[in-house]
């Protein structure tokens, strides 16, 4: 396969989620009515409620400047992925999968920061109680946690394979410095 094949799935499903984010979003604040928060779907477990998060995942915030620090990470983080996939061999799915996920929500949860002062639009609220509640998240934040965690995923496999594949060469070297082939 060549380099394009990465290219044919990563833009797609990048700009798939950036949009699906974005979507949401915006019917999640012309739809839901603060005053009648949180709105049941699936009985008490699944609701919708509109929450704007000044700072990071998992209510994460670093004072007045968050805005503009998690602007700035997210840039990093974005240009780190940019050169993991020009790195990232023609035809590696899982990889190309994981890299256009956390993209495409990074890019989803940073125009919520540039377009807006009061933080990310989140909606998607889990749990079982009001005592046990996931924190408030959106489809950005979903496609960035699965993402990062098949990311992770697909460079551990790809360190072990190389560990594998070294190990060989370095035990042929010791035998044959220590005279042994």
């Amino acid at each position: 396969m060549r380099r394009s094949s990465n290219a044919a799935l990563f833009w797609p499903v990048m700009l798939f989620v950036t949009a699906g984010d974005f979507v949401t979003k915006k019917l999640a604040v012309e739809r839901l009515v603060a005053s009648a928060m949180p709105h049941p779907v699936f009985g008490g477990w699944f609701r919708l409620a509109l929450v704007r998060n000044p700072g990071a995942a998992f209510g994460l915030n670093v004072g007045e400047y968050s805005r503009y620090i998690f602007m700035g990470l997210t840039i990093v983080a974005l240009v780190i992925l940019a050169r993991l996939y020009r790195s990232t061999r023609p035809g590696d799915i899982s990889r190309v999968l994981a890299l256009a996920l956390v993209c495409g929500g990074a890019i989803g949860n940073l125009i919520d920061r540039v377009s807006s002062k009061s933080g990310v639009i989140d909606f998607i609220d889990v749990g079982i109680s009001e005592i046990t509640r996931w924190p408030t998240f959106n489809v950005a934040d979903m496609a960035v946690s699965f993402g990062a965690f098949l990311l992770a995923w697909v460079l551990w496999e790809e360190d072990r394979d190389l560990a594998g594949d070294v190990a060989p060469v370095r035990a042929a070297s010791v035998a044959r410095e220590s005279g042994e082939i």
